[in-house]
């Protein structure tokens, strides 16, 4: 099974402190299987990258890099994607909602993905099934 990860999903699962810590860990564990592929975006990467240096600092940041990235596929979005994530955002004219998280509906249409690990509720919003 295809399943997209999102930013915050990343984020808790290597800050201890986080609220969703203890879930996400254990959805980790579930999901690393041989039979699933792991997908997030490059701009999906940017945020996350920034976010865990901002809060968690430098050996976070390598952590993520070590540790988690090589188990995920990375999908590198290009302009006909980010041009239709922009025109989905400008439409939407939500203040919470981002312009990753529009590309990253435009990935998991695109790529026939269901499966999203995360939580932010706008991609429940969209349809996709959300773990936990």
């Amino acid at each position: 099974m295809n399943i997209f990860i999102d930013t915050w999903a990343f984020f808790a699962l290597l800050d201890g402190n986080d609220a969703h810590h203890k879930k996400s860990k254990e959805v980790w564990v579930r999901v690393l299987k041989p039979e699933n592929n792991l997908v997030t975006t490059s701009y999906v990467l940017v945020e996350s990258f920034a976010l865990i240096q901002s809060r968690l600092g430098m050996d976070a940041v390598k952590g993520f890099q070590n540790d988690i990235l090589p188990l995920i596929s990375i999908e590198w979005v290009g302009e006909n994607v980010q041009a239709r994530a922009m025109s989905a955002l400008l439409a939407a004219s939500k203040k919470s909602l981002s312009l990753v998280d529009c590309v990253s509906f435009e990935v998991i249409r695109q790529l026939g993905i269901s499966t999203v690990f995360c939580f932010d509720p706008h991609f429940s919003e969209q349809g996709f099934s959300l773990i936990p």
